[in-house]
């Protein structure tokens, strides 16, 4: 438990200093709290524009990440009563690496979806009331 709350408090860290430093400061800062297959992994999606930033009139935001095999809806910066900000992923990756065998942090497509935010690397696209509706009626039937 305090592993955990000390690695979120320091990737929060790395997040808010990503601007200021130097992106090889920041992927050497990344480089130790996840692993290499993991970031590289959301660097790739980031790269590829996977991450998407559906952004309604009113301003909220919902994500999603195109990945290989299917899409995933992440739920960033999430309330926690431990202490630090959270996040949760629709993909299996999340279920098993994060919440039964507690062995990562997050999944790749969270940590895409935290640093496009910061980067400001999202594919943003605007969605009215009808299409969030849409939107959220296909992630819940997966």
């Amino acid at each position: 438990m305090f592993f955990q709350t000390t690695m979120h408090t320091l990737l929060e860290i790395v997040l808010r200093d990503l601007s200021t430093d130097t992106l090889d400061d920041s992927l050497e800062k990344l480089r130790f709290l996840f692993p290499e297959t993991l970031l590289l992994g959301a660097l790739d999606l980031i790269d590829r524009d996977s991450v998407i930033m559906y952004k309604t009139p009113w301003g909220r935001a919902q994500y999603e990440v195109l990945g290989s095999t299917a899409t995933y809806t992440v739920f960033p910066g999430l309330p926690s009563s431990k202490g630090y900000a959270s996040a949760y992923c629709t993909c299996p990756a999340y279920a098993y690496s994060v919440l039964l065998s507690e062995t990562q942090l997050m999944c790749k497509h969270v940590l895409a979806t935290m640093l496009g935010r910061r980067l400001e690397r999202c594919i943003e696209r605007p969605i009215d009331a009808d299409e969030l509706a849409s939107v959220i009626a296909r992630q819940c039937s997966l």
